[in-house]
């Protein structure tokens, strides 16, 4: 049975349509009402069914760190001929439920080839077998495994629950002897008011909705309430933004999470950071996965890498 469009039908245009239903014909759009193996298991199958293999000339090796008492896996990415420089580490999507090295394994390795830089995936623990704090403590594990070697800048980067990380990474690392160079933040999550603007507007969005939002909450935090005013899971409710590094973010305008970037970079830049977010048009949550088939989303995801790279380079191509 088609999905009704609704208001829906002139701001998403016909390529991100057949995106969304070839999603959705893979991945139930009441997911969050089967149990969560179900929902791993059709999240796994849909990313497969989406993989675009390796670019030519990129190499992929796995290995594993130690974080609070668990094994954390890792896959690192190098393009052949690439000098010793920046790094990447990815933070994948998934509503800390779902996800990991294969969901996104693509994706990552299309980063690497378009920024000639080493990207690192972090496999995070998910939710609901480890509660938060896990996932923040494997992903800043993770961060400083990478930046400890690194022999250059490292930029963090993550899409929807992974940008919440990569954002937490930054808070809880500024002002350290290791920290990031640069964010890049992928429809982010940041921890933004569930009653107002996009949470209100999109609130039946296609690919995810407000109710979907509240529902991943709930498993990271084990059904508690979110520690209040603690970055490390909600990065909009920090006291101070200054001192985080350039920032780079991209929302999805079809999106709950939508107001989460542009919020964001209202904060770093009142601090008087380098912050900017750019909303894509008729785009919608996990767009990333459209990128070979609907032009916006193509286009966006080069702005994405130029962004990664350019970050990694010490410059700031926006005004």
């Amino acid at each position: 049975m088609a999905r009704e469009r609704g208001k829906y039908a002139e701001l998403i245009d016909e390529e991100t349509w057949a995106f969304i239903e070839r999603t959705e014909a893979a991945y139930p759009a009441d997911s969050t009402s089967l149990t969560i193996d179900q929902q791993r298991d059709f999240y796994n199958a849909l990313c497969a069914s989406f993989h675009a293999g390796h670019p030519e000339g990129v190499t992929a090796r796995d290995f594993s760190i130690e974080a609070s008492g668990r094994t954390v896996p890792l896959r690192r990415y190098e393009l052949a001929g690439s000098n010793p420089g920046p790094v990447v580490v990815y933070y994948h999507g998934g509503g800390y439920v779902v996800g990991g090295l294969e969901s996104h394994d693509d994706i990552c390795a299309e980063i690497c080839a378009g920024s000639g830089y080493p990207v690192v995936a972090v496999d995070y623990a998910l939710a609901p077998e480890n509660s938060f704090p896990a996932d923040f403590e494997d992903a800043i594990a993770a961060f400083r495994d990478v930046a400890g070697d690194a022999k250059g800048p490292v930029i963090v980067c993550g899409d929807s629950a992974g940008g919440n990380l990569a954002a937490a990474v930054a808070h809880a690392s500024r002002g350290g002897d290791l920290r990031p160079a640069g964010v890049v933040l992928i429809y982010p999550g940041l921890g933004g008011d569930l009653t107002r603007s996009s949470f209100v507007e999109h609130a039946e969005a296609p690919m995810l909705t407000t109710a979907d939002t509240q529902f991943y909450k709930r498993i990271r935090f084990g059904g508690a309430e979110p520690p209040v005013g603690d970055p490390g899971a909600m990065p909009l409710e920090d006291s101070d933004f200054s001192g985080l590094p350039p920032t780079v973010v991209f929302s999805a305008e079809c999106d709950p999470l939508q107001i989460d970037g542009p919020e964001y970079e209202e904060k770093i830049r009142a601090a008087g950071g380098s912050a900017v977010c750019f909303t894509e048009t008729g785009l919608v949550h996990g767009y990333l996965r459209a990128r070979h088939s609907v032009a916006r989303a193509r286009d966006s995801f080069n702005r994405i890498v130029e962004a990664v790279g350019a970050l990694g380079k010490g410059e700031w191509p926006y005004q």
